[in-house]
């Protein structure tokens, strides 16, 4: 430890770069963790998929209860992912400041607050028949839906202690990990799933409990896979990770929970706020729930560039902050919001220019190809508010400021958009009503709110006078 304070110090002795060299330094390390990170988004994405898919060959009795199903699971795994992103932000500053014998200890906490969460979500994902009597769900779908549910749920207590351990990985800048173990889940996933839900070699049919079943297959094999890179990486062996047993330390705990439940709420915050919009529209016909699934399914493909330029912007602020202090961290960040803006151009573009091919991909139906058409019009309006939201939130994280932009979230979703949603959308408070177009206005402004209101509070943050030095620099400084 001493060596590495020493080389620190002698760092922060060095010239500073120029300001263009750093910003060419910072934008390559920035692109460099987010590809990785991207394609295991996809590859995870892409496990839905398949599950779905491979439903709708069996019945739409499956399908049905795949699509009921994922609107539960999905959101209760971004909460429980939200959660867990603090062990990502936390492990990050230790790096940076030269503390990295103590991110094993930290990410043993972890995995203790990784299980227990997925042991809730466990319980909570087997209490949903009331809900899904409330929804009128058909009565033939409850049971399946409950099954398919039952089953997915067994791997939640893997995911839990796979995010704690991917907090190491990717606090570390060592994105390939999840990447890989993303796509070696996906592998596993597609021959179990036509295993499980046609029945092959000797086993039954079990329609879409199968694709339950094979999903939580693929969750405690991706564990299985992080502890065995862990375990055999030299890179990994200074963090001391394996090197004893630690019970959950309450002081530790409270601390992960402090910070990482406001994450995982505002995560769930936003996709509950579309799965609410979606049961509004639900009463507007066939024609206008297909229109806004179609657009909502493309829009959250496109999503996942930008949800993953969070992450890394996380890890790059958090390992900045604690290495050299907030200007460094700032600079980790500004790139970050210039790198998403640049994606949105070309995402909003996209949707723009292609708003009348992107529908055919999924249906031939020419009334819900016209609608949601028009609905990607004004999807590709709210990429750019999407992207700064985004990127602030991943930088806000890094610094470990959470609680009020959760708040600020709530407030912007829930009290701006929502309602903003529902009056241009189903009265005529405003002009006559505009069914799922005024719904997608809300969308707008409540991303726009919250892009203002986490840009506003970034800045703040930025600005505190504890956070001008770097938590290393700090430490060789008391050396001294």
């Amino acid at each position: 430890m001493a060596g590495f304070l020493a080389a620190s110090q002698h760092m922060n002795q060095t010239p500073p770069q120029p300001a263009r060299a750093r910003i060419v330094t910072e934008l390559r390390a920035l692109i460099v963790l987010v590809l990785p990170i991207i394609a295991a988004q996809m590859a995870h994405t892409l496990l839905g998929f398949v599950d779905t898919a491979m439903a709708g060959r069996v019945s739409a009795e499956a399908l049905a209860a795949v699509a009921l199903g994922n609107s539960f699971w999905i959101p209760t795994l971004l909460f429980l992912t939200g959660v867990m992103m603090i062990v990502t932000s936390k492990v990050a500053a230790a790096s940076g400041a030269g503390r990295l014998g103590q991110t094993g200890a930290l990410v043993r906490q972890g995995a203790w607050l990784g299980l227990i969460l997925g042991l809730l979500c466990l319980l909570f994902l087997n209490l949903m028949r009331p809900v899904l009597i409330w929804m009128k769900v058909d009565p033939q779908l409850v049971p399946v839906t409950l099954d398919y549910l039952l089953a997915i749920s067994l791997g939640f207590p893997a995911v839990g202690l796979m995010l704690a351990l991917r907090g190491l990985t990717d606090g570390l800048s060592r994105t390939k990990p999840a990447m890989l173990i993303g796509f070696i889940g996906l592998v596993i996933n597609v021959p179990a799933n036509y295993v499980l839900v046609y029945g092959k070699f000797g086993f039954p049919a079990m329609g879409a409990v199968g694709c339950g079943v094979a999903t939580a297959l693929v969750m405690w094999a991706m564990l299985g896979c992080m502890l065995f890179h862990l375990k055999r990486a030299r890179f990994y062996q200074p963090c001391g990770l394996f090197e004893h047993f630690d019970w959950p330390h309450a002081r530790t705990q409270g601390e992960l929970i402090g910070l990482g439940f406001p994450i995982g709420i505002a995560l769930f915050a936003e996709t509950s706020m579309f799965a609410v919009i979606a049961l509004l529209i639900g009463s507007l016909g066939a024609v206008v729930v297909a229109s806004h699934q179609v657009t909502i399914n493309f829009s959250s493909l496109v999503f996942m560039v930008p949800f993953s330029l969070g992450l890394a912007i996380t890890v790059r602020v958090g390992h900045n902050l604690g290495r050299s202090g907030a200007r460094a961290a700032m600079l980790a960040t500004k790139v970050g919001l210039v790198l998403a803006l640049v994606f949105a151009a070309l995402a909003a573009t996209a949707m723009y220019t292609l708003a009348q091919q992107i529908p055919q991909i999924y249906t031939d139906d020419r009334d819900v190809i016209s609608l949601a058409a028009s609905l990607l019009a004004l999807a590709a309006l709210y990429q750019f508010s999407d992207a700064v939201q985004v990127a602030c939130a991943g930088a806000l994280r890094g610094f470990q400021d959470t609680r009020l932009p959760m708040l600020l979230t709530m407030i912007a979703y829930w009290l701006i958009g929502l309602p903003a949603g529902c009056i241009l959308g189903l009265t005529d408070w405003l002009g006559p009503a505009r069914g799922p177009a005024g719904f997608w206005l809300g969308l707008i402004v409540g991303l726009s709110s919250a892009a203002l209101f986490l840009g506003l509070r970034l800045r703040a943050v930025g600005r505190k006078p504890g956070l001008q030095h770097g938590l290393g620099q700090r430490q060789a400084d008391a050396g001294q």
